[in-house]
Order: structure tokens, then C-alpha cells, then sequence
């Protein structure tokens, strides 16, 4: 016989919920009927709870109705499950029939409502709270968590500082947990130096306070700080490591990116899914399909299911390939991955049209319409994009019309600038100035403008590729390329003074046009050519290769005379 049931039933309760047991819990209440214990309110309320966390909420609702004596943890529990299930509408009621609510009961619905992206609301309803209680202000550490972490994601700079404000005239305790939810809030509202300030009065710091205040920066685009904060974290853990190097990758830091990706595998932290696709895409957009492959077998071989379980590691794997120019491997990918998402077809489409592949990039959009899968506005501008690369101008005026009459898809200037491409390649370039007249702040567009030059310039047309320089150099006034264009058109149609001039004011405005380059990897390394370079560490090697080149060619004298000249060059 038990010497102690109630301390029996209290070690089952706890085991029931730990495990979320529903068949043991319906044993236990069962045996609570039986033996009276449902009368006990303490018990009644595990048995609740065992419900609620087993997502048995009808169940939990009916037990609480059949609860005589309810205290305000019967209620905080249903009101938690309400909320934690996104069921709002039920946690709202039970709040409105309970007697007292308390800040455990407000914190359920705050929280929750921030977890389930309604930030707004849960301001508002914090708002509601106060008014409720004669503006009498109510909250502790948990609200100003919920409350901060709602602030940040829309970016209400004003009302964070409002919420810190007040939790110090109150005396709040600024525990670890309240101070991380502040630095990372500062940093999405782009103070990081709010945030460090933070950081550095905090007593007590762990891995999260650290990885918060380094995110800061890197949302900020201060590189370098957060890489100084990265160094001096006293134990980095995956987190860190991930955060600091999808940062880099994009931030444009590709190099330093899949750096530290090595320097993390050689530290021996396991890489999760998140750090395999900023390794991935850095390699994308750099364009270095060796070190791609590399990260791609290192998923493979250290992934406990396969690859295709994760739609986001595969979507990285085909933008990669597809940037590189391996649209085979791209296409295997695709065909192999059972379900695909919208990311996964745009990067397919998108990866055709950036290859030249027009006709391909469209039958994917077919194939996608066939499937049923809704484009947006991504997917138009691949397949835009394929339709202007490859000449099917009356294809993508369809398509462009398609967007708004069957998809309700509103274009955007992005779409725009490539209908202007379109149009201006064909020669169509009235029709190409009017897309812009006729768009939405189309006059103030780099994009459109960009276009309409390069594609009057091939077509020699003066006139309006002035038009086009003139209204670029007001946008990017420190844009060479765009001086160097209009100079070069000037110098075709022979109109060398106007070319002349357009120099002497790149001269007078101390415009430098960027040295041409280009780039090959090899043995995991990037190697740069830059045109006229004398200063490449490799040029005395170079120079003897090419010698030896000429030694070995055979065939015509004159052909190896002029690649004597051209070796001159180099």
C-alpha cells in the first residue's frame, strides 16, 4: 500500500506531462474519478495541463467547465494552451470570464501573439491592458520580453525605448534573459550601439548575450565589429559561428564568409542546415563551383537523413550550381526533390534565364503552371528576364500582362526595368522611354534608366541615350560606368568632341573607371587577372608560361610573332 498516494500522483503527473503521455493521463484521470481526487483542485489542474500539452484541448475545456473550485492557475493553463495554439479568440474569452486576471495571464497572450507574427496586436493589446487598469502601468521582465521582442520586428524604435524606459522606473529585475531580448531589439532597430551599451553593464553574460550584440553589428554592416565581438566570445557555439557567417555572406564578404566556415570545421563545430546555406550561397555569389561541391559532399556525408529532407539546403544547392553555370546538376536537384516550394522553382527559372537558357527557363514556368504552384513576383522576373535574353518579345509582353489579369501580381519597377530591356533590344526604344514616363516613379528608377542607355547605345541611338545618361548621372552621380557608356556612344557616332568632354568632366569630377578583371579558382583558391596589372605576385611565372606556349605552338610564324607581341603586354 502507498504511504504517500498524493506524493505517487504528483511524480506521475510530472513523468505524464514530461512525456506527454496521453494514454497514461487518461489512466490518471480515470483513477482521479474513482478515487475522488478530481474534487482536488491541485490535481484537476495537472490533469489539465496534461491535456493541454498533449494538444487535447477540448478535453482540457472540459475538465475546466467540470472544476468547481478554479483558482488562477486553472485559468492561466487554459488561457497559456489557447494562446500557445494560436486560438486567440477562446484565450480572449477566458480572459474576459476569469475574476482577476494577472500579468502571468497578459504575458500568455502577448507572448503568443508575438510567436504567431502578430506583433501589432500584441501592442495593442498591452495598450488595452494598461487602459483597463486606469493606466496604471502593469508589467514585469516577462512582458518587457515579449513586448521588446514585438517592438523589434516592427522596427518600433520609439516605443522599445518607452517599454526600457519604463521597466527601469519600475525597478524591473534586468536579468540575462531581459537584457538579450534588449540588445537584440536595439539591433534590429539598427542602434548598435544601443545594444552594446547594454551588453557591456550586463553582470552575467552567456552565449545568446554575445551572439546578440555581434548580430547587431552585423545588421548594421559594421563588419569589422562584429567580427571583434566574435573574437572575444569565450566559447562559440554553432549559433555564433552561423550568425557571423551568413552575415559576411550577406554582406557581400563571400571569401571571409566560407573563411570562417573552414576555420569553424577545423575547430570541429558541427554545421547545421542554417550554415551550410550561407556557405552555399556565398559560394554562389562568388561564383566558385569547386568549393560549392566540396560544401555539398560535406552535407551528404555528415547529414543523418538525406539532403532532400531539407527544401532549404537543396534550394541553396541549385542557386549555387545554378550561378556557377552547372544547370545539369541544378536540374537533378530539382527533379529529385519531392516537395519543392516557390524558392525552389524561381531559383530553377531563374538559373535558366541567367545562363542564356530562355526556352528552358519558360518550359519550367509551364511546368509549374501545370503543377498548379502560384508564381509571385520573383518568378515573373525570371521569366521576364529569359524572355528579354532571349529575344521573345512578344512572349514577355504576355507574360508581363499575365501578371496583373490573372495572377492580380502588381509589377514592380524591377519588372519594369526589364520591359524596358525588352522593348529597347528590339529597337522598340519610344516604347521603351514611355514603360518608364508611364511607371510608377519610373523617372527616379537606376534600373530603367541603365536599360534604356545600353540598349540605345547598341542601337546608336543619341538622342535618347543622352536622355538616359543625363537622368543617371543626377541618380549615381559617381557612377563611371554610366560617363564611360555615353562617351563610347559619342565615339562611335563619331562625335569626338562630345566624347572628349564627357572624359574632361569624369576628369574634373576625379572619376576613376574600375580596371577591368577577371578571376579562375583553383585548389580552393581565387586567383584575380586585373587588366594592366604589373603588380600580380604571379606575373614573372606567368610571363615564362606564355613563352613556353609560344615555344611549343606551331604552324603559322606570322601567329606566333603577334602572340610574341601580345606577351610584350603582359
Amino acid at each position: 500500500m502507498m504511504s504517500d498516494p498524493q506524493n505517487h500522483y504528483r511524480t506521475l503527473f510530472s513523468n505524464c506531462i514530461k512525456t506527454k503521455n496521453l494514454k497514461l493521463g487518461r489512466a490518471l484521470h480515470s483513477h482521479l474519478i474513482k478515487t475522488a481526487f478530481i474534487l482536488d483542485t491541485f490535481f484537476t489542474n495537472r490533469l489539465i495541463q496534461i491535456y493541454t500539452k498533449c494538444n487535447s484541448l477540448d478535453c482540457a475545456q472540459h475538465i475546466f467547465d467540470d472544476l468547481k473550485f478554479k483558482n488562477a492557475h486553472s485559468w492561466n493553463t487554459m488561457i497559456a494552451a489557447y494562446s500557445e495554439m494560436g486560438r486567440f479568440k477562446n484565450a480572449r474569452r477566458l480572459l474576459d470570464e476569469m475574476p482577476e486576471p494577472n500579468l502571468v495571464s497578459y504575458n500568455s497572450i502577448i507572448s503568443s501573439l508575438g510567436r504567431n507574427g502578430l506583433y501589432k496586436e500584441a501592442i495593442n493589446f498591452f495598450r488595452g491592458i494598461q487602459k483597463r487598469n486606469q493606466n496604471v502601468t502593469l508589467m514585469d521582465e516577462f512582458t518587457v520580453v515579449g513586448l521588446a521582442n514585438a517592438c523589434a520586428s516592427l522596427a518600433a524604435l520609439e516605443l522599445l525605448r518607452q517599454v526600457h524606459g519604463a521597466s527601469i522606473v519600475m525597478g524591473l529585475d534586468f536579468n540575462v534573459v531581459v537584457c538579450n531580448a534588449l540588445v537584440d531589439s536595439y539591433g534590429k532597430c539598427g542602434l548598435p550601439e544601443s545594444s552594446y551599451c547594454i551588453f557591456s553593464r550586463m553582470e552575467e553574460k552567456n552565449v545568446v548575450s554575445w551572439t546578440s550584440v555581434m548580430v547587431a553589428y552585423v545588421r548594421a554592416s559594421r563588419l569589422e565589429d562584429a567580427c571583434r565581438i566574435f573574437s572575444q566570445i569565450p566559447v562559440n557555439n554553432a549559433v555564433s559561428w552561423t550568425a557571423l557567417i551568413t552575415g559576411l555572406a550577406q554582406n557581400g564578404e563571400g571569401e571571409r564568409a566560407l573563411s570562417y566556415f573552414r576555420k569553424m570545421q577545423d575547430e570541429g563545430v558541427i554545421a547545421n542546415d542554417i550554415t551550410y546555406v550561407s556557405a552555399l550561397s556565398a559560394c554562389a555569389d562568388l561564383a566558385v563551383i569547386g568549393r560549392g561541391r566540396q560544401i555539398h559532399c560535406r552535407v551528404i556525408r555528415v547529414r543523418s537523413s538525406s539532403v532532400f529532407d531539407n527544401v532549404f539546403v537543396v534550394n541553396a544547392l541549385i542557386d549555387m550550381y545554378s550561378k556557377c553555370g552547372e544547370m545539369t546538376s541544378s536540374m537533378r536537384l530539382f527533379e529529385r526533390l519531392e516537395t519543392k516550394d516557390i524558392v525552389t522553382w524561381n531559383s530553377l527559372i531563374t538559373g535558366f534565364s541567367q545562363n542564356g537558357q530562355g526556352q528552358a527557363s519558360l518550359a519550367i514556368f509551364s511546368k509549374m503552371a501545370e503543377e498548379n504552384v502560384r508564381p509571385n513576383e520573383v518568378t515573373f522576373l525570371g521569366v521576364l528576364s529569359a524572355c528579354s535574353h532571349s529575344g521573345l518579345e512578344s512572349e514577355g509582353l504576355r507574360y508581363f500582362e499575365m501578371m496583373g489579369k490573372k495572377f492580380g501580381l502588381t509589377p514592380r519597377s524591377d519588372h519594369y526595368a526589364i520591359l524596358v530591356d525588352l522593348l529597347g533590344r528590339k529597337n522598340r526604344l519610344t516604347e521603351a522611354l514611355e514603360v518608364i514616363e508611364k511607371s510608377r516613379n519610373g523617372s527616379e528608377h537606376i534600373g530603367m534608366w541603365g536599360s534604356l542607355l545600353a540598349t540605345s547605345r547598341a542601337h546608336g541611338n543619341l538622342e535618347l541615350a543622352t536622355r538616359a545618361a543625363e537622368a543617371l548621372f543626377e541618380l549615381e552621380p559617381e557612377n563611371t560606368g554610366r560617363y564611360v557608356m555615353l562617351s563610347n556612344t559619342y565615339a562611335t557616332a563619331g562625335r569626338w568632341d562630345e566624347a572628349e568632354r564627357i572624359r574632361r568632366a569624369m576628369d574634373e569630377m576625379e572619376l576613376k573607371k574600375e580596371a577591368g578583371c577577371s578571376w579562375i579558382e583553383l585548389k580552393d583558391a581565387r586567383y584575380m587577372f586585373v587588366a594592366e596589372d604589373m603588380f600580380q605576385p604571379k606575373l614573372d611565372d606567368i610571363r615564362e608560361l606564355i613563352r613556353n606556349l609560344v615555344k611549343q605552338m606551331k604552324g603559322d610564324d606570322e601567329l606566333n610573332v603577334h602572340f610574341v607581341s601580345e606577351l610584350s603586354l603582359v
